[in-house]
């Protein structure tokens, strides 16, 4: 069983997010779970940790509960130079167009930042709470279930910083008793030395591998740990750091076929996305932490939107008028191609690299609907065309809007079992963070230490797995490593963060975006501070980012 599966998520984030008031003691909360009677007990502490986890898996899902169309981490990926919003609507055009839609009063961002700091207050809650807590446990028990709470929290403020800059840093669980309406921005190297001291917190009390595969890992903090040291300009901690995760014995890539499809045809490293494959206990020995779902499950419910964002509306194209494609299980499933990849992300595999195979995107489609067989000859066979006959998407050309003929990526095909192919959201386990990308970042490291025979060593590492050529010190730099990410982290990295931490964002968009080139300016590195967060500011002005009206 999952841990996930065993909480009430209302009644625990109810809990680990408000707390108790005093102004609420008067009602009647029979059937209620007050956050003072779930934490009498190490099983209350672990349920509230659940609650936590189920509110991280919201980055994957709609910036709403219920929402099915805008999926929260889009201002993470979107609008960089290897992904762009394919199909229009008001939060595409941000992202795209820039300018006067990147205003303050876009409500995506009040959710955004409302959410993380609802989860920043739970992980308050469980730290605080075990603080203080006198209840049959070990010391051991204490600080690992504080670690987990800490390392979330690290998470939290890892985004806030890189998308607003200078944010407010609050450690302590806000109940009614402490609301505040006078909050300062705290510099962005103060909120950095606040994540830092909870990842060491949690690489010390982590275990190396947890009880189950829903639990955090000591991976995932050294993993953040030194990505932030890579922020900070530290780089020599941030080789370190990185180190100690791939010379984990624990932390292995993935460098042959198993699990359920590896007899067919495939890839070791398109193995690790196929839903029974991704959890550590499945084989996947590269997974640092993993996203949590499971259909018809409480608590696995209203889970994430991977496949409908990324993977396009190939029941949409047209051929002579009419649609060859609809939407079967064979093809991943019903996406909405609101995320695609530049065309300049497409580029960046060479042959014979399997990230850039067939396995990995969706080049390609077969007729299967009989109603659509279009009229005329197929120019690759030189017949006329038939049920099962392969349509390629668009090989040339750069990138446009609400286009049908487009390859995307299959990292997160997804139909329910019996097929349910119409079905919105996803319920299968997906891979969160990878070994892979803390090899990454120890290139990074290695650049930025002007040794480049230790980045190429680790980019080869990935190469050598996906039997693509190896490279050489003298090919190294930061852009190289940054072009690597793409090739092995497409859909899966917070794209923006590593273009601003490395100083390329607004060099990389202008060149290789083609949507967001002519309208994206310097104004846009920070997102605006959302205007509710402003006003809800009463007793003391709140900034706004520069050039934000």
């Amino acid at each position: 069983m999952k841990i996930f599966n065993k909480i009430v998520i209302v009644a625990v984030l109810a809990a680990t997010i408000t707390g108790c008031s005093k102004t609420r003691l008067d009602e009647d909360t029979s059937g209620v779970l007050t956050a003072d009677q779930l934490f009498k007990t190490k099983e209350g502490f672990e349920n509230a940790l659940n609650g936590l986890y189920a509110e991280v898996r919201r980055y994957r899902s709609g910036n709403t509960l219920n929402d099915i169309n805008n999926i929260m981490n889009v201002q993470s990926v979107a609008g960089t130079d290897i992904a762009y919003g394919n199909y229009r609507d008001p939060t595409m055009d941000v992202f795209n167009l820039w300018n006067q839609n990147n205003n303050p009063s876009f409500n995506h961002y009040s959710r955004v930042f409302a959410w993380l700091y609802e989860t920043i207050n739970a992980a308050n809650t469980v730290v605080d709470r075990a603080a203080i807590a006198e209840i049959n446990w070990t010391e051991e028990e204490k600080n690992r279930i504080a670690a987990e709470a800490r390392l979330v929290r690290a998470w939290c403020y890892r985004h806030l910083t890189y998308l607003w800059g200078d944010v407010p840093l609050t450690l302590q669980e806000s109940t009614g008793d402490n609301i505040r309406t006078d909050w300062e921005r705290t510099p962005v190297a103060e909120v950095r030395k606040a994540m830092e001291q909870d990842l060491v917190f949690a690489e010390e009390h982590l275990p190396d591998v947890g009880a189950s595969d829903a639990k955090l890992i000591k991976g995932i903090a050294q993993h953040f740990l030194a990505e932030l040291y890579l922020a900070t300009g530290e780089y020599d901690k941030a080789k370190i750091v990185a180190e100690r995760v791939i010379n984990n014995p624990n932390y292995k890539l993935i460098t042959a076929r198993y699990g359920v499809n590896a007899s067919k045809p495939g890839t070791p490293f398109t193995d690790m996305f196929i839903d029974g494959n991704v959890l550590r206990s499945q084989g996947n020995t590269e997974a640092l932490w993993v996203i949590q779902n499971e259909l018809l499950t409480p608590g696995g419910e209203g889970n994430t939107m991977m496949r409908r964002a990324w993977l396009n509306r190939y029941y949409s194209f047209s051929l002579g008028g009419k649609s060859p494609f609809v939407v079967s299980k064979e093809f991943g499933g019903r996406g909405i191609g609101r995320l695609a990849p530049t065309r300049f992300a497409l580029s960046l595999y060479e042959p014979g690299d399997d990230r850039g195979s067939e396995y990995a995107w969706r080049y390609y489609y077969t007729i299967n609907n009989p109603n659509g067989i279009p009229s005329g000859t197929n120019p690759r066979t030189g017949a006329p065309y038939k049920m099962g006959d392969t349509i390629y998407m668009k090989e040339s050309g750069n990138e446009t809007l609400n286009n049908a003929n487009w390859p995307s990526t299959r990292k997160w095909d997804y139909a329910q079992d019996p097929p349910q192919e119409l079905v919105d959201r996803e319920y299968n386990d997906q891979v969160f963070l990878r070994v892979a990308e803390t090899y990454l970042v120890l290139a990074e490291a290695n650049v930025m230490l002007n040794d480049p025979q230790g980045a190429a060593d680790a980019i080869n590492a990935l190469r050598t797995r996906a039997n693509a050529p190896q490279v050489s010190a003298g090919q190294m730099s930061i852009d190289f490593v940054l072009d690597e990410r793409s090739r092995e982290l497409f859909s899966e990295e917070d794209r923006r963060y590593a273009l601003l931490r490395t100083g390329k964002w607004l060099e990389r968009v202008r060149l290789h975006n083609k949507i967001a080139s002519p309208n994206v300016t310097e104004r846009d590195r920070l997102l605006p501070i959302p205007q509710d967060v402003i006003d809800a500011n009463l007793t003391r002005v709140f900034p706004q980012n520069p050039d934000y009206n």
